[in-house]
């Protein structure tokens, strides 16, 4: 998982250099989420990204 979480829209998954970008399912104790987290790479540093609906 991701060191950095972020919360927002579509646009932000098309960030300049990012990189090694993936999507995953993910479980939690509060439900399923609404959509796929995707995971990837900023200036090296593990991002997750999560849909604001």
């Amino acid at each position: 998982m991701g060191k950095i979480g972020i919360i927002g829209g579509s646009g932000l998954y098309d960030i300049e250099g990012l990189e090694d970008k993936r999507w995953v399912k993910v479980n939690t104790p509060f439900g399923k989420p609404s959509d796929k987290f995707l995971l990837a790479k900023l200036e090296g540093r593990g991002n997750s990204f999560s849909s604001s609906a």
